[in-house]
């Protein structure tokens, strides 16, 4: 609970939904609510529940600053269902740019020690204040590491909201649109007539997006609205830290100006950029509701998604890889 009528919840517990409904704990009673906004991206959703009874004696959550690297946190949630709530407990462990599963995205993001489940999804993580720093929203599985779990941290969510009440709707947050290589061998930073050990190298440009206008393949690009941009593609972040070059791109909105300074054959520069949501040209995912059908002659088309050419396609490559191998 937010506040003035909302909620916040993961993008993906109401991805394809027809009708949700919410409940107090302790409560029986199930209010309908109304998905406002939903970023794949980011992984959030906003709801709206209108009925009054729902938020009688109700305390929103105060959203807390990002933490520091040990500091207590606190996750609660209903993991593997059940209806009593669950409260689990660790440290911060990391915080960097990390892969958002549910929209293949990168954003800042905050590794936590403490047990997160299928059910935790959605919840909020307090730190020893009792502020909300984030929403728990996905773990990392595998056999060669434990207790590694993730949660989108407020920089993140009061972005979402801000898009949301900037525009009536979330437009998502913006993409530069180029790839980049790191420029730690001094021998490529001399035949880029580098002088400093700073700068990443452009290697592709985006025909669609802004940048293509002002960026050449083979530009250095040595600093970002006046930060300087290091050799490993990181800037300085809080007091001692360092944090990879792509967040001080998530901080900006769809439509901002970022002024870049580019190194382009041993000659400095100065170039703005307009800053837009990445459209891809196979979407991760279907937005719009249902995903649609078509059943014709015994075929079944429907729309293309990355997901569906990874459960699909991919095994079918695999299948036909370790044949040809034999």
């Amino acid at each position: 609970m937010i506040g003035n009528g909302k909620l916040l919840t993961n993008a993906h517990c109401v991805e394809y939904q027809t009708q949700v409904k919410v409940k107090r704990r302790g409560d029986d009673t199930k209010y309908v609510a109304k998905v406002l906004a939903r970023g794949v991206d980011c992984d959030i959703a906003l709801l709206a529940v209108e009925s009054e009874q729902f938020w009688e004696g109700a305390e929103p959550l105060q959203l807390g600053h990002l933490p520091h690297l040990q500091e207590t946190v606190t996750v609660v949630g209903y993991p593997l269902g059940g209806d009593t709530i669950s409260v689990t407990k660790g440290v911060v462990s990391r915080i960097e740019v990390t892969s958002y599963a549910h929209g293949s995205s990168d954003l800042l993001g905050i590794q936590i020690d403490a047990a997160i489940n299928p059910g935790n999804s959605g919840g909020p993580a307090f730190n020893d204040r009792g502020e909300c720093i984030g929403v728990a929203f996905q773990v990392y599985r595998s056999e060669e590491a434990e207790n590694i779990g993730y949660v989108i941290p407020t920089t993140v969510v009061t972005h979402f909201l801000s898009d949301y009440e900037r525009n009536q709707k979330y437009t998502g947050f913006p993409s530069l649109g180029v790839l980049l290589q790191k420029l730690e061998n001094p021998a490529l930073r001399e035949c880029l007539k580098v002088p400093c050990s700073q700068g990443v190298l452009v290697r592709r440009v985006e025909p669609t997006s802004d940048a293509n206008r002002v960026l050449k393949e083979g530009d250095v690009i040595v600093s970002f609205d006046n930060v300087k941009v290091g050799c490993e593609g990181t800037v300085p972040f809080r007091s001692n830290e360092c944090i990879a070059f792509r967040f001080l791109i998530s901080q900006k909105f769809a439509s901002d100006v970022a002024e870049l300074g580019i190194i382009r054959n041993g000659k400095s520069m100065q170039v703005q950029v307009v800053l837009n949501p990445r459209v891809h040209l196979v979407p991760y995912h279907v937005d719009g509701g249902q995903p649609s059908y078509l059943i014709t002659a015994g075929l079944v088309f429907t729309p293309l998604s990355e997901p569906l050419i990874e459960y699909v396609f991919l095994p079918v490559v695999r299948n036909f890889t370790q044949c040809q191998s034999l």
